[in-house]
């Protein structure tokens, strides 16, 4: 087809069917490479021209055999665009990217949206507030901050996927502990304070260094909290062009320019201190965000994130201009769980408000649409109750052994 492109996109995970279908929709040539152990999942075939397994799944691929493997297969085929569609794609791309001189993020810039210390740094040096944070590389610096930063504090995995391995220390006793039962791998982790608040994220599209779309959604369970308790996740979308809505996209669109994102979906969250109401960035990535909020954004908005994500990778590589489809303002709202049921059933589950529900294998969850948010609200707390005390399953997290 005329001005047909080639994508290899890149997923560990099972994710990413609407822009695998949509980037081909659009004439463009795909291919994929996933994880052997994802073979079996149902990836859109009729849309991808051809897909390659890497033995593992996540840090456990072979990025030598996986260079290698790229580059035989480019002695027959351009490559005009990689995409990681996972967060654990990025650094795997950008490699492919630096090593092959594909253009597109960089392993530099791909540090930005990995690995949180060098999130901080970043956003410390572009003036975004940050709460406040040390590296685990210097004794010294260790000490300094935990006589001079009040408790409690966390220690976070650097380029863990969402809450993952989070630990919460509340003295420095038990800092030292952690750190020590750490070993070798203390330089993996960071420090930082923890402040008591609200966790917002904003899910973003972003064209030519802009942000052409971002929905700001508030979490009513967040991901620390499920990873440290287990229990109900739940979001939804918070009340237009309030003063959160407003500030948080503010900094948001700070954080995409200064981390230097410039095209693509990203996805970044914040807290709203308890004390002062000082909204800090978290943390971003570039990517869609999991736990199935691109459903929840696109029932909120009409904007299918994953869609328009492949529209604007097409629309720069073929040199077109991306015009984003018209935006809807309504509300929506998550409610998810692991499930002790392999397939839970949730038929009692009957409001009309109900618009989809969560076909994963273990998972409870469903997401409710309506023009009022405090209907949204309403049916979330009442389903996640019924859900916790029905369907409910806690996992044991796993501790972090390698740094990715």
């Amino acid at each position: 087809m005329e001005n047909s492109k080639t994508f290899l996109c890149i997923s560990n995970y099972f994710k990413g069917v609407d822009f695998l279908i949509n980037l081909k929709k659009s004439g463009n040539k795909v291919y994929l490479v996933t994880s052997e152990k994802l073979r079996d999942k149902p990836w859109p075939h009729q849309y991808i021209d051809e897909i390659f397994y890497m033995e593992g799944q996540d840090v456990d691929w072979n990025l030598e055999h996986l260079l290698l493997g790229v580059g035989n297969f480019m002695k027959s085929t351009k490559i005009d665009a990689i995409v990681a569609l996972d967060d654990y794609d990025v650094e795997k791309a950008t490699y492919l990217r630096e090593n092959l001189r594909i253009d597109g993020m960089g392993q530099t810039t791909g540090r930005y949206f990995r690995d949180k210390l060098a999130m901080r740094m970043r956003a410390k040096s572009c003036g975004i507030p940050i709460p406040a944070f040390c590296s685990l590389f210097n004794d010294h610096d260790i000490n300094t901050f935990a006589d001079t930063i009040e408790a409690p504090w966390v220690l976070k995995p650097r380029s863990e996927a969402s809450a993952n391995g989070i630990i919460k220390v509340y003295d420095k006793e038990s800092l030292w502990i952690h750190i020590n039962e750490m070993g070798n791998n203390r330089f993996k982790y960071l420090l930082e304070q923890f402040k008591p608040g609200d966790v917002y994220h904003c899910d973003s599209l972003i064209s030519d260094s802009k942000v052409v779309f971002s929905l700001t959604s508030k979490y009513l369970a967040t991901p620390m909290e499920i990873s440290q308790g287990g229990g109900v996740f739940r979001s939804a979308n918070i009340p237009y062009d309030s003063e959160d809505d407003k500030a948080i996209k503010k900094i948001n669109e700070q954080v995409l320019k200064g981390f230097g994102l410039k095209h693509g979906a990203a996805h970044t969250e914040f807290i709203k201190s308890n004390e002062g109401g000082q909204i800090y960035f978290l943390e971003t990535s570039s990517r869609v965000g999991g736990a199935h909020l691109a459903e929840m954004v696109s029932e909120a908005s009409n904007i299918n994130l994953w869609k328009e994500w492949a529209a604007i990778e097409d629309a720069l590589a073929k040199g077109t201009k991306y015009i984003l489809p018209k935006v809807k303002k309504e509300y929506a709202g998550i409610v998810l769980t692991l499930s002790k049921f392999q397939h839970p059933d949730l038929s009692s589950f009957l409001d009309p408000e109900v618009c989809f529900r969560v076909p994963l294998e273990y998972h409870a969850g469903l997401i409710v649409k309506s023009d009022k948010q405090v209907r949204v609200l309403e049916l979330l707390e009442d389903y996640g109750n019924r859900l916790a005390t029905d369907f409910t399953a806690v996992v044991k997290q796993n501790s972090v052994s390698k740094l990715h």
